[in-house]
């Protein structure tokens, strides 16, 4: 049997009631226990890495993760990580970044109710995730929940209630689970006998995301570009500024480029992405400056690689460079 390492960290899946709302309370033990028939699928190792509504989870908790595999990567045949929705999508991508070309599974999952209720989509998903996990088939990082397999990089939460509440955004599914059988849409990615996986273990937390909204200044990017080293500009419909390339928008991306800063832009409209080309309000803008386009990319994947880029370099030649080359079909141009 193939051995899978659970990676705890807490989230609605692990929560109880505190008498302040619910709080992550449940071990990794606990939560197996609630799955017997995972025992039979594999040997299941348990490591509780922190035990956190996802909400209090960013940067240094992927960095912990991508850390927590690496050291066990050589003992396990794969992994399965528990964590809160709310910002599983964001880990699902970082993770994506900084464990590159496994070719053992790394699945992420959680659930929108505790698995310590009787009406819980937990154990469903919990189940689905070790068996998708001791495919042999089955590589790189993945998120699995309501039955779908959506590539690390193309996750969305999309709904706040509901069991089906990831999206694969403007990207197939990798594969569905139906009663425990895994049926894939896509052809898994194979991996020559030994390969290895490319770890990296720095990140640039110090990325701002702005979305704009009719009528708004642009005083806001000047106030806070001391704090910050890279900005994700979300505009309207394919790509535009307001004012096009002369208007004040123009003018403070000036101060931010001169400073050395990295400007990213990207559309508010969930999916099919941006293209900039279109109109005359995101031409000029592009013919301008040397900012970057994040065409159809998920925002949780373009903020992530973009801590991943500038966690490499700083020269914004090469940040271009890699933050363009695609990773895991983040990108699709």
């Amino acid at each position: 049997m193939k051995r899978i390492l659970m990676l705890a960290t807490g989230g609605t899946i692990a929560s109880m009631e505190s008498g302040q709302g619910l709080s992550p309370a449940i071990t990794s033990e606990e939560i197996l226990s609630h799955v017997p028939a995972v025992g039979e699928l594999c040997q299941v190792e348990t490591l509780q890495l922190m035990n956190l509504d996802s909400t209090n989870i960013g940067p240094a908790h992927w960095l912990k993760i991508a850390g927590a595999v690496r050291e066990r990567y050589d003992s396990c045949d794969g992994f399965v990580i528990t964590h809160g929705t709310d910002t599983m999508a964001y880990t699902a991508a970082a993770l994506s970044y900084l464990i590159q070309d496994s070719p053992k599974p790394i699945v992420i999952t959680g659930s929108q109710k505790s698995i310590a209720l009787n009406d819980t989509d937990a154990r469903r998903n919990l189940y689905d995730s070790f068996r998708y996990a001791v495919d042999r088939d089955s590589h790189d990082v993945s998120l699995v929940f309501d039955g779908r397999v959506i590539l690390g990089t193309r996750a969305r939460k999309e709904r706040s209630k509901s069991f089906n509440a990831f999206s694969s955004v403007d990207y197939p599914e990798r594969a569905v689970i139906r009663d425990g059988k895994l049926i894939r849409y896509l052809a898994p990615r194979s991996y020559a006998y030994g390969a290895e996986p490319v770890f990296y273990d720095k990140l640039e937390d110090r990325v701002l995301l702005l979305t704009l909204i009719p009528g708004m200044g642009a005083e806001a990017l000047g106030l806070l570009m001391d704090q910050y080293q890279a900005v994700i500009l979300q505009s309207f419909g394919v790509g535009g500024l307001p004012g096009g390339g002369n208007g004040p928008f123009a003018q403070a991306m000036e101060g931010w480029l001169a400073a050395g800063k990295t400007i990213v832009m990207m559309t508010q409209v969930p999916y099919e992405g941006s293209d900039m080309s279109v109109y005359q309000v995101g031409q000029q803008v592009k013919e301008r400056f040397r900012l970057i386009e994040a065409y159809n990319m998920t925002l949780e994947a373009a903020t992530a690689k973009l801590m991943w880029v500038l966690g490499r370099t700083g020269d914004p030649q090469k940040i271009r460079e890699l933050f363009c080359n695609p990773v895991q079909f983040d990108m699709i141009v």
